[in-house]
């Protein structure tokens, strides 16, 4: 250990040379989300003339996919585990691909070979004074892409956020490019009245002493907002944003009843601005653990109550969600929502939510339907959902029968719609 000085600037290298080490063929795994190494990804397009056929994988985009347009066919071919803006008409036309899978799977799918990985290109904080480099706001998957591969190029970002929990030495890097760079940053939504009503619905739900799972967006925000009151919440997610700083800076969130990780948030990926990469940087509160520990329902579970908040783009009156695709249309991903619903259920005194508005933005599409629209997929079955949330109420589904669960689903449907889905729900279950 006591070389690695040495070791890491023999291995610092020009951006040009280190994409260089990548040949057509190869399957090349890109950082999560905030935590993608931008400065890699833009050289490797960049040398797409001497490519061809290079299959790249990762989640959530957050910037433009210039290897997704119709130019880079021949080249690129993206395998989405996540889609989002930038990919999703790449995936719609045939250009991309999406990958059906959990959250909390995606570490044994690179583990295991199932998708084996010649390139890894990840973005780490600079090493400490023992050659250990953090992966900083991106663990999830990152870590075990960065096992798996057989080359790793890493982007060292001076700006990139020291987090405790998880470190690659400078011994199993292959190539390094320095950067001191802006991290991607996610700005804090503007709540909408809607929104307001629906966090508001959801903070009834949310006891003293519960461990919080949610994402981010209006929604999340939103119910965090009315969590003023309560006492001693904490912080077992796969991912935070800027939202928890202000209750944690308020003595609200403690992390006091984490009972696997006492004081601790514990996160997997983390989205925000330059405050919350800044709160978590050598934080001794916050730990960053792989997907596959964070959403493990086997690790999950065990935190005591345990409140998930996801959200939906439609609900069907069996109690059916589909939050990843629009009709035929791959919209987003499965995600961490399985993993943290069935944690949440076994969880002691644990609640799974899934929250939306009961509308499109224009009022002309119920998000409450009798059918799911042709070709949507079942994301969380009818036999794992609990609470379902709108800003007109709440509707427990445990327990209930078919009859019981179309009617409460009715009820906190939007008004202008109530007869219609009355109407179906009558001439399928009373005729």
């Amino acid at each position: 250990m006591k070389n690695w000085r040495d070791k890491y600037s023999k291995k610092v290298t020009s951006k040009e040379e280190a994409i260089s080490n990548i040949t057509s063929g190869n399957r090349v795994v890109f950082g999560h989300a905030a935590g993608e190494p931008i400065v890699l990804v833009d050289e490797l397009v960049k040398q797409k003339d001497r490519l061809q056929n290079v299959e790249i994988v990762h989640m959530v985009p957050l910037k433009e996919c210039q290897y997704c347009t119709p130019e880079m066919e021949q080249i690129f071919y993206h395998n989405s585990l996540f889609a989002g803006a930038s990919t999703r008409k790449a995936i719609m036309e045939g250009r991309a691909d999406y990958t059906p899978t959990y959250f909390s799977e995606i570490p044994r799918l690179f583990r295991e070979n199932i998708l084996p990985l010649d390139v890894a290109l990840i973005q780490l904080s600079p090493p400490d004074n023992k050659g250990y480099m953090s992966f900083g706001i991106s663990v999830d998957y990152t870590l075990q892409a960065a096992k798996s591969a057989k080359l790793i190029i890493a982007e060292i970002n001076n700006q990139m956020p020291r987090t405790k929990g998880a470190y690659i030495h400078i011994s199993d890097i292959d190539c390094i490019v320095e950067t001191n760079r802006s991290l991607i940053e996610i700005p804090i939504p503007k709540i909408s009245d809607i929104e307001e009503k629906i966090g508001l619905n959801i903070a009834t739900l949310v006891p003293d002493k519960a461990n919080l799972q949610l994402g981010i967006g209006g929604i999340p925000d939103a119910a965090l907002k009315f969590l003023q009151e309560k006492k001693d919440l904490g912080i077992h997610t796969e991912m935070f944003s800027d939202g928890v700083v202000d209750l944690y800076e308020q003595g609200i969130i403690t992390n006091k009843y984490n009972n696997i990780n006492p004081g601790k948030f514990t996160a997997t990926f983390l989205m925000g601005t330059k405050r919350l990469y800044q709160f978590v940087d050598n934080n001794p509160n916050v730990e960053m653990h792989p997907v596959d520990y964070t959403n493990n329902i086997l690790i999950a579970g065990k935190v005591n109550n345990l409140i998930s908040i996801n959200s939906a783009l439609q609900i069907d009156l069996f109690g059916q969600v589909s939050a990843d695709t629009l009709g035929y249309q791959q919209y987003s991903g499965v995600g961490g929502q399985v993993d943290f619903v069935r944690a949440s259920s076994v969880s002691h005194g644990g609640k799974s939510i899934i929250a939306l508005p009961s509308t499109n933005k224009k009022k002309t599409i119920s998000r409450i339907v009798s059918k799911l629209k042709e070709g949507s997929c079942v994301t969380t079955s009818r036999n794992d959902v609990h609470y379902i949330i709108t800003e007109y109420g709440i509707a427990n589904l445990r327990g209930k029968t078919i009859r019981q669960r179309a009617k409460a689903l009715i009820n906190i449907a939007h008004p202008i719609f109530r007869k219609r889905l009355e109407d179906d729900f009558d001439k399928r279950f009373v005729s």
